[in-house]
């Protein structure tokens, strides 16, 4: 070989070997892109591993009592859940009994969400994903199924739909301000791509949610008063189909684009080692959800109560005041994510949250008011169903550039309190009927 030859021969390899290191570094971006993406839909925990072989801690009652409870400055609200169950049997005062048991069940959001995670390093991220659909927003599910058992619809509905009018605008837009004003000398980035699936899922919902009510209005039904009620029985249906294949689709068909990086595990050994075990998690699991169960039933109790009591409408109570509880914990985490400048992981959070509830809690709750001899249907109402609607779509322009800052999260902060004055001087038509 001569000797004019190897100098060339050396920068060839030497531009080879970069074009390799840039092309290993950009499939890891997109490793990490399509990983954050699933932890956005609120498939997956930040800190779900691969279903590996895990070391289970080994502690004693007390440890396990010290690790759940004591570890976390929100517990300090628990007293408050049994001070409503001495004060609805001592005083009986609903206004009293509802504020108190509101704010005992918001640790308890938390701490579910907590054990749920914890449970899901044992059990890999298919399980795991499926786990944090079921407990993710368990809170308003069983508010949901306590006020279907009393036949208060109303409440069911409104509760839900406040849910989700509140992580679109008032948790997102939170994230969003508190991000841009960390990093205000420049506009924060996230997937575009999937800002706008999230869009076209929520408006899949829509859909679902505004038929039956425009059926309704139009007076079009074929059969009246049953038709309304069959279509939003099959439409829910439909949407509980389309989110367990989106599910599966994202945890099965996509599963090898969403391994964790190795170099994360390497450098986050720690993050990723449980602090309970498996049937630790478990035994949480069900404690907290007998507590927020046994909570929920005052909780409704009072309700109607509260209202009277306080002069203020049942809507605006469900709407506004009880998903406050149910997203305490994603509102703290989406504007601690946006703050460190993860993007992805606070739309996630929010909008994540967002598909959870009108994708799987509400057809949920429809399927179960089926089994329970309730009539339970997508039927809003025409004031409610096009608040959502005007939501959705503000959110989907306010997320379709893929970049945030301050002022958008101001805009969308001031749209909820816009939503939240109108459910305050708005009087549900109806709330005789449904309540």
């Amino acid at each position: 070989m001569s000797h004019s030859k190897v100098p060339t021969l050396i920068q060839a390899h030497v531009e080879m070997g970069s074009v390799d290191e840039a092309e290993h570094k950009s499939q890891d971006a997109n490793k990490q892109t399509k990983e954050a993406s699933l932890m956005e839909q609120g498939s997956l925990s930040p800190s779900f591993p691969q279903h590996t072989t895990t070391k289970s801690p080994k502690n004693t009652v007390p440890k396990s009592i010290k690790i759940v409870i004591f570890s976390n400055k929100l517990n300090l609200l628990l007293p408050f859940g049994p001070l409503a169950i001495l004060v609805h049997y001592l005083i009986d005062s609903k206004g009293w009994v509802f504020l108190l048991s509101l704010i005992g069940i918001t640790p308890l959001a938390e701490r579910l969400g907590y054990a749920t995670e914890q449970l899901a390093f044992y059990t890999g991220p298919t399980v795991g994903g499926l786990l944090n659909a079921t407990f993710g927003n368990v809170t308003e599910l069983i508010i949901s199924i306590f006020a279907l058992k009393n036949g208060m619809i109303r409440v069911v509905q409104l509760t839900l739909l406040g849910s989700i009018l509140s992580n679109m605008l008032l948790v997102l837009g939170c994230a969003f301000f508190c991000g841009g004003l960390v990093f205000h000398q420049k506009d924060q980035v996230f997937d575009k791509g999937l800002a706008v699936v999230n869009s076209g899922l929520l408006l899949m919902a829509v859909m679902g949610i505004l038929f039956p009510a425009v059926l309704h209005y139009t007076h079009s039904e074929v059969h009246a008063g049953s038709s309304e009620l069959a279509l939003s029985r099959f439409s829910s249906c439909i949407m509980l189909i389309a989110y367990a294949a989106y599910l599966f689709f994202q945890l099965k068909s996509q599963s090898s684009s969403y391994s964790p990086l190795e170099e994360n595990e390497e450098t986050s050994d720690e993050d990723e080692e449980p602090e309970i075990s498996k049937l630790e998690s478990i035994i949480w699991l069900s404690i907290l959800t007998a507590w927020v169960s046994l909570l929920s039933g005052y909780l409704v109790d009072a309700i109607e109560g509260a209202s009277v009591s306080w002069n203020i409408p049942i809507a605006f109570i469900s709407v506004i005041l009880l998903p406050i509880v149910g997203n305490a914990a994603e509102h703290a985490g989406a504007i601690m994510f946006a703050m460190k400048d993860k993007l992805d992981l606070s739309l996630g959070v929010a909008i994540g949250s967002s598909i959870q509830i009108s994708m799987f809690a509400v057809p949920f709750c429809v399927v179960i008011g089926w089994v329970m001899g309730e009539q339970m249907d997508l039927n809003f109402q025409l004031f409610e169903t096009a608040m959502l609607f005007i939501t959705v779509i503000v959110v989907a322009f306010f997320i379709q550039e893929g970049t945030s800052n301050y002022f958008k999260g101001l805009m969308l902060i001031l749209c909820y309190l816009i939503v939240a004055a109108s459910f305050f001087v708005h009087e549900d038509p109806q709330q005789d009927g449904g309540i």
